[in-house]
């Protein structure tokens, strides 16, 4: 079955600061149906795509990804460790719907980064998608922007996550695309012994992770910044707490993107140059 991830603060008012908290990807968190966020005006974020692996003779949703050039998708590392057949489905709000804005267009390459392991608090959790062909822009499907190389996020910026998810505790699945609004923490708070201490990197970034912050989302899904009065897609969701999501200290955490532009440019231009990419 699918597992989807949605968080809020609730659940962690039990929970006490001396606790030993570890690590986890979002599939794997045992609270995994606590309601958060809203569902999302459709198209509103364009660049939102579904991840999608085959069983049978269907296709299923597992994580998110944002689009970045027609061609290319970027989306967590941990999402495409298995060897699978997969598929991207792009403009898409309801799921369960043909909406008529959908396309769906196949993998023809994953490529993870190399420095990237098992190994959680090591980071690297990143990897891009090429497509077997270039996505059609339009009003339902456009480009992510993507931030200055090695651009960092002041405290308490302006984010929302986004992704399907649960729609009541035990309910069923959200068929619609949801967003949450997870404010940024700064380096020096989320690495604060406190907080998740060593186990953040400076090429991550944390959002959310206090009383009054609910999201919900899957991994490789964007984290949607506003700087300037414009949205850049500032990271890539990786993890959370293991005693839940949205733990009090915990925020979530995903992948600074603007750590990894010169390393995002360098894969697209390569493939470029030997004939095994489009767009």
């Amino acid at each position: 079955m699918l597992k989807f991830i949605l968080l809020s603060a609730l659940a962690a008012l039990v929970l006490t600061e001396d606790v030993p908290l570890q690590p986890r990807y979002l599939e794997d968190v045992p609270q995994t149906r606590v309601v958060g966020g809203e569902v999302a005006k459709p198209h509103s974020w364009p660049w939102q795509i579904s991840l999608q692996y085959k069983s049978g003779s269907s296709y299923y949703h597992t994580c998110g990804g944002t689009l970045i050039k027609k061609g290319w998708v970027m989306t967590a590392a941990h999402c495409v460790t298995v060897s699978r057949t997969w598929r991207v489905v792009l403009g898409a709000h309801n799921l369960n719907s043909n909406e008529g804005t959908q396309q769906i267009v196949s993998v023809s390459k994953i490529v993870t980064n190399s420095q990237w392991t098992s190994n959680l608090a090591a980071g690297f959790d990143i990897a891009l998608i090429k497509l077997s062909t270039p996505a059609t822009l339009n009003s339902a499907v456009q480009l992510a922007v993507l931030p200055p190389s090695g651009q960092i996020l002041p405290n308490n910026n302006p984010c929302y996550i986004t992704g399907w998810g649960r729609t009541s505790t035990g309910g069923s699945l959200s068929n619609s695309l949801k967003q949450a609004y997870l404010p940024s923490v700064d380096y020096k708070t989320c690495s604060g012994p406190t907080w998740w201490g060593s186990t953040v990197k400076p090429t991550m970034v944390c959002a959310g992770g206090g009383s009054n912050a609910g999201c919900q989302g899957d991994s490789g899904g964007p984290l949607n910044c506003q700087v300037g009065g414009r949205y850049y897609v500032h990271g890539v969701t990786s993890f959370v707490s293991s005693a839940g999501c949205n733990v009090i200290r915990k925020p979530t955490v995903f992948t600074r993107v603007s750590a990894y532009t010169d390393w995002i440019n360098k894969v697209i231009i390569l493939l470029t140059r030997t004939g095994r990419t489009g767009e």
